[in-house]
């Protein structure tokens, strides 16, 4: 007994020194990741203050982990306030939150504000809430920015959720359109950010575990199971399951555009455009790189119809 204690000790031990550096890993790649679309978009600058906005989801627990990283590294200074918005959904633990953010010593502010009834009645049943419960809380979320003096709002959508609305944008509204990384508020006084805007879904999820976030289920949209958005995740699971690389190529696609190769009219001036004898860098050439081709290394290809 004592020598099977004595082989298995060193062999629990790698384990454990396995998944710790697995784990450092991760969170090393969350910075970085978090780290490089704050310097790309120059979402934080120097006396900002950022309100976290924390649902109690795994993304938002994991947008403000890592802010709070960044900013103890950062050559700038910035504050960081969490902001949770208790919408009053049945059975939701009001206590968590609070008892999170004081053990971590964080500022924060829980907005009481009743939207669920709302909802519940002004949206008939089966049918989708999202879209007014998503008004509803950005209003609110605009105003208490206002009061807490934030300049900065902070979201905690990733790499996924951006393509999801790309793509149901495109299935669904006919447009090009995603989530941009960084813009100006509906009201137009406020500055709202994705620092999570290159980091995948897989890897929250991971670390949202591995950290132990105390998550809170949503009642209200987390509960519709046939959501067209849940659809588009399915989809996009499987294409990366059949084809690996094929979601980061789309994704890197959202900031590699040509407006002269799509055809907005009001993007770019096709109704003025004249030959000037000059060649052009970005004319017809780009046709000479065929889709169709074999692909080069972590770019998807395209199966071909029976």
């Amino acid at each position: 007994m004592n020598n099977a204690v004595a082989i298995d000790t060193p062999v629990s031990a790698r384990v454990s020194e396995k998944t710790t550096l697995e784990n450092n890993k991760l969170h090393k790649r969350l910075c970085r990741l978090v780290g490089q679309a704050i310097g790309d978009f120059n979402m934080i600058e120097d006396g900002d203050k950022v309100m976290v906005c924390l649902s109690g989801g795994k993304d938002s627990y994991a947008l403000l982990d890592i802010l709070l990283t960044l900013r103890e590294r950062a050559p700038i200074h910035f504050d960081i306030i969490a902001v949770n918005l208790d919408q009053k959904q049945p059975n939701f633990p009001a206590e968590i939150l609070p008892a999170y953010l004081e053990k971590l010593g964080v500022d924060f502010h829980i907005e009481n504000q009743d939207t669920y009834s709302i909802v519940k009645r002004l949206i008939p049943e089966g049918k989708t809430t999202c879209s007014l419960c998503s008004r509803l809380r950005r209003g609110i979320l605009y105003r208490v920015a206002d009061e807490l003096g934030c300049n900065k709002i902070a979201l905690g959508h990733h790499r996924d959720d951006i393509l999801e609305t790309f793509f149901l944008n495109m299935f669904f509204g006919g447009k090009l359109k995603a989530m941009p990384a960084k813009l100006v508020s509906d009201d137009g006084k406020h500055m709202v950010i994705r620092p999570m805007a290159y980091v995948k879904e897989e890897d929250s999820e991971r670390y949202a575990a591995v950290k132990g976030f105390p998550i809170i289920p949503c009642d209200l949209c987390g509960s519709q199971e046939n959501l067209q958005r849940k659809q588009i995740k399915n989809l996009m699971r499987e294409w990366e399951k059949k084809y690996p690389g094929r979601v980061e190529s789309i994704f890197s696609s959202l900031s590699t555009v040509v407006p002269s190769h799509l055809m907005d009219r009001d993007l770019f001036g096709f109704t003025d455009l004249k030959t000037d004898g000059v060649a052009n860098p970005l004319g017809d050439i780009a046709f000479d790189e065929e889709p169709c081709s074999t692909p080069a290394p972590g770019v998807f290809a395209i199966q071909p119809v029976d």
